[in-house]
């Protein structure tokens, strides 16, 4: 492993990493304007290390412990180089807090001015287009519907950028969003008669003249997606690029360059060609006779695929996913390709509507769209990618996922691009970069490793029990749940207790509810923002959460003072993707348990642990309920990748440390 030998405010230092090393001094101007600011050595060496890549290019890997001040550390020497500079996050949170609080300070303490602008997905913007269609329609809706439209057309005459959580009463359950969005599938580009006054053209025009682009790994992926298409790309070409919380970046990659098909596209297909046939049909010549040969070819379409999507149901038990091969496919084929067959028909229609309206060509597009991809999934013939069928509630969806995306990111990230920053709390395994490499298809790298500027061994203890049944033992969840009510006595709740299924949550809080002194928030119960901030807000609160609570919370303090994980968060290999993925490790020669599964399991836990200490002044207890730790080879493995707590599995010692109590 190479680190970059930087000594801060180093004579040698020169061009910008002198400069940065300057701003970061304790003398330098953060210190003088930034009261909170304090000069901390392993944030001014990785800011002079992404100072040296934003002036020389090449490649940073860059695992920053927690109390780092990673962002800074990027942001300072991207402030101040002058080039067009994207940096990409992991979370919207992560977005709010560069744009509305890092950078306003930063500009004002360096005295430079920049320009910056904050992207987000297409669907979160008002299409207007698509806003008048649905305005001018006489279909009979709900007086709440109503309400909400008759309120974004007030706030559309206002808003300059046409993001809709400025509306902040309006509900995520507002389905009407999805029809009046300014989605890639239903955009028409350079001939919509809304085109100049377009939020998302004006977006992109603003991050055009920016230094700055903040986006999120979720708009890096779509938008690398569609670069092939005229009316999906949003964001500007950037020749150096930040990708903060990289250690997401497979799963994002994953889930974008996949393919997806459930009933909901068909269903949006049927009502976006009906409402478009009734609009043109008063607005042109439409004859009656093809709005009636459409109408009825979007019909078949609709019960073609409601009848494809209830027999894989039934093959699938609820809540579960099953991984498909083309003879697995087989029993489907007929009716999948009745409606293959039917879209290519509709495909032919539409197309010569296409002189009438600009709409048609974007409804022929997306039916095109949605025959190639159904035919490619059912074919299962590619062997790049697994196929696996999806039930989930009411829902099925059929998907195509890639099962190594190293290729792709690579191509995303590392060739059209002359410097890159990845960074993130976690990126090695057993003190190496060589797991995340591997993953992102990156060859060769300037690697750097910073350690948490927090005191572990003063500031947590680590609490393992040795008497936990095995995971997979019936009286696992009750012994869990025993263990969560005698570590909450000891740190009176303020706990954030973290599961590795919704299973083990669900079983566990019908065990504790009944008992449970503190009061209890549960994952589910609220959307996720607002169950931080009454956690935040309640005394002694205890929340129950899965996985999307192990990395992107914030809460420092005294409220959260416990952080207790049920088990290793191995993935199952069960589960479709990670069997491919397991499969295709294997027939390279390698070991996928040892070479896959536990550096994954590894790189989850340290987020999850990674939620208790968020400050310096933070202190609390780390329990880990799963005696796999002790009592399995890899468990060692484990331990030595953990932060260097005390780890004990005597629950009076917990006390001590926590209470003082002998």
């Amino acid at each position: 492993m190479s680190e970059i030998p930087v000594i801060p405010n180093s004579p040698g230092l020169v061009g910008l990493p002198r400069r940065v090393a300057e701003a970061f001094a304790e003398n330098g101007s953060l210190a003088k304007a930034m009261p909170a600011f304090e000069s901390r050595p392993g944030q001014q060496r990785m800011a002079e290390s992404a100072a040296q890549v934003f002036e020389n290019g090449s490649i940073l890997l860059a695992e920053a412990g927690t109390g780092t001040g990673k962002t800074l550390a990027y942001l300072v020497p991207a402030i101040l180089s002058g080039q067009r500079i994207l940096v990409s996050t992991g979370t919207k949170n992560l977005q709010d807090q560069i744009f509305y609080k890092d950078l306003p300070a930063l500009v004002q303490a360096l005295g430079v001015d920049i320009n910056a602008t904050y992207m987000k997905g297409r669907s979160n913007y008002l299409c207007l287009h698509r806003f008048n269609a649905v305005q001018q329609e006489e279909a009979p809706r709900s007086e709440i519907d109503q309400t909400y439209l008759d309120q974004l057309a007030e706030w559309a005459e206002q808003t300059e950028t046409g993001d809709r959580a400025e509306v902040e009463d309006l509900p995520d359950s507002f389905s009407l969003w999805n029809d009046i969005s300014a989605t890639s599938e239903n955009c028409i580009g350079t001939s919509c008669p809304k085109y100049q006054e377009c939020y998302v053209t004006t977006m992109r025009q603003r991050a055009a003249e920016s230094n700055l682009v903040i986006v999120n790994h979720h708009l890096l992926c779509a938008d690398a997606s569609v670069r092939q298409s005229a009316y999906g790309e949003v964001i500007p070409a950037c020749s150096y690029v930040v990708v903060d919380e990289a250690h997401q970046l497979e799963d994002v990659a994953t889930q974008y360059f996949g393919l997806s098909i459930s009933t909901h596209r068909f269903d949006e297909l049927d009502r976006d060609g009906r409402r478009l046939l009734t609009t043109e049909f008063g607005n042109s010549e439409l004859e009656t006779s093809v709005v009636d040969e459409v109408m009825e070819l979007l019909s078949q379409i609709h019960s073609a695929s409601k009848s494809l999507f209830a027999s894989l149901a039934t093959a699938i038990p609820n809540n579960e996913r099953r991984r498909m091969n083309s003879d697995d496919f087989l029993p489907f084929s007929q009716s999948g390709h009745r409606v293959i067959g039917q879209l290519g028909n509709l495909i032919n229609i539409v197309k010569d509507l296409v002189s009438t309206s600009e709409d048609f060509a974007a409804l022929a597009r997306r039916a095109d769209e949605l025959q190639t991809q159904l035919d490619f999934i059912l074919k299962a013939t590619d062997s790049s990618f697994v196929y696996f069928v999806e039930h989930r509630g009411r829902s099925v969806f059929l998907h195509a996922s890639p099962i190594d995306v190293s290729s792709l990111v690579n191509g995303l990230l590392l060739e059209h691009v002359h410097g890159v920053i990845l960074t993130s709390a976690t990126l090695t395994v057993d003190d190496s970069f060589h797991y995340i490499k591997g993953r992102l298809g990156i060859k060769a790298a300037t690697e750097l490793r910073l350690n948490s500027e927090f005191d572990y061994t003063e500031q947590t203890m680590l609490y393992v029990p040795r008497s936990m049944p095995a995971p997979n033992n019936k009286s696992f969840t009750a012994a869990v749940a025993t263990e969560v009510l005698r570590l909450l006595s000891v740190t009176s709740g303020r706990a954030f207790v973290l599961f590795t299924s919704y299973a083990n949550l669900h079983d566990v809080e019908s065990r504790l509810k009944p008992s449970i002194p503190y009061p209890l928030l549960v994952q589910g119960s609220a959307p996720r923002n607002v169950l931080v901030r009454e956690f935040r807000s309640t005394p002694n609160a205890v929340l129950l959460a899965t996985s999307s609570f192990w990395q992107g919370v914030d809460v420092a303090g005294e409220a959260l003072s416990c952080v207790i994980i049920d088990k290793l968060p191995f993935a199952s290999p069960s589960d479709p993707l990670t069997a491919a993925r397991m499969e295709k490790i294997e027939a390279d020669g390698g070991n996928p348990f040892a070479d896959y599964q536990i550096p994954l399991a590894i790189l989850n836990l340290l987020q999850g642990i990674g939620r208790l200490l968020r400050h310096r002044t933070d202190r609390g207890v780390l329990a880990l309920l799963d005696s796999r730790l002790y009592s399995k080879g890899y468990g060692q493995r484990f331990l030595e990748s953990l932060p260097p707590a005390p780890v004990t599995d005597d629950l009076k010692q917990v006390d001590k440390f926590f209470n003082g109590v002998d």
